[in-house]
């Protein structure tokens, strides 16, 4: 009889840090390390529990004071897109879409530089270089691919140019988009908004349920725009829930929202290493 045991990762958690997204509050993360011969599958199982990719790790809000942090996906079949998202819709019509294997160029870093240096030059990822670059998008375990959008030439330009990429994972129920950036100087299309748009619209021809969006933070105004689309569900208490008023989320402002780490990892669930039948 064969026997067989489940994929058993080891979780750790961050020193504390100044949080991102809410002023003078501390964050930290709990995290486990995502490589071997099941990393597709302990990715798509912890995904589905709110933990979210970056490089070879996945990660968890854990903070000491606050559970804001909150994951959020969208239902794509129930998706139904908003005036405002219909005239992005409209104005992005001449945009082309390439879909490529996750291997960064230079033209990508370049759009990257602008747009950090445009949006994000006080941000985390400020003094990233291309090296650095490359690793985020190129060092990846699981199924994942580079999107890239591209704007109709100018009377002074040759060819097409980028004006909007996105990393994404390909789930087992949907798409992650990990990290997107786009042109600044191509504000009045709205291609934050656009990019998301487009993966609901990739979700639903390759017949996936879910686009994931990352984390949504009730206060924080850098994250706010998630809740605007609709059809958007978070995980909170350990369940995927429709996310109703954003307002109703403020309780998890309180420290004592938060369970003991050893509670957090307890209750995560872990996918089975079964080898293929013979």
């Amino acid at each position: 009889m064969r026997h067989t045991l489940p994929i058993a990762p080891q979780f750790y958690v961050t020193a504390p840090q100044p949080c991102p997204y809410l002023a003078g509050r501390m964050e930290r993360k709990l995290f486990t390390a995502l490589q071997g011969d099941h990393a597709q599958k302990l990715n798509d199982t912890l995904s589905k529990q709110g933990f979210r990719r970056s490089q070879n790790v996945l990660y968890r809000p854990s903070c000491a004071e606050c559970s804001a942090c909150l994951s959020a996906r969208i239902r794509v079949a129930d998706f139904q897109p908003n005036r405002s998202q219909r005239r992005i819709l409209r104005r992005t019509a001449e945009l082309g879409r390439n879909v490529t294997s996750p291997w960064a160029t230079e033209d990508q870093f370049a759009l990257f530089r602008r747009y950090l240096d445009s949006r994000h030059a006080d941000g985390g990822m400020a003094d990233m270089d291309i090296f650095e670059f490359a690793a985020m998008i190129e060092e990846t375990p699981i199924k994942s691919r580079v999107i890239e959008y591209s704007r109709p030439a100018r009377e002074d330009e040759s060819g097409k140019a980028l004006a909007a990429v996105c990393l994404t994972d390909v789930f087992d129920d949907g798409l992650s988009m990990v990290y997107s950036f786009y042109d600044p100087d191509l504000a009045d299309l709205s291609l934050g908004t656009y990019v998301i748009l487009d993966h609901i619209t990739i979700a639903r021809e390759a017949e996936l349920p879910y686009v994931y969006l990352g984390y949504w933070v009730p206060g924080s105004r850098k994250m706010g725009y998630k809740a605007g689309f609709s059809a958007v569900e978070i995980y909170k208490g350990g369940a995927w829930q429709p996310i109703g008023d954003p307002a109703d989320h403020n309780a998890d402002l309180h420290p004592l929202s938060v369970d003991p780490i050893a509670e957090q990892v307890a209750r995560i669930s872990l996918p089975d290493a079964r080898p293929p039948r013979e």
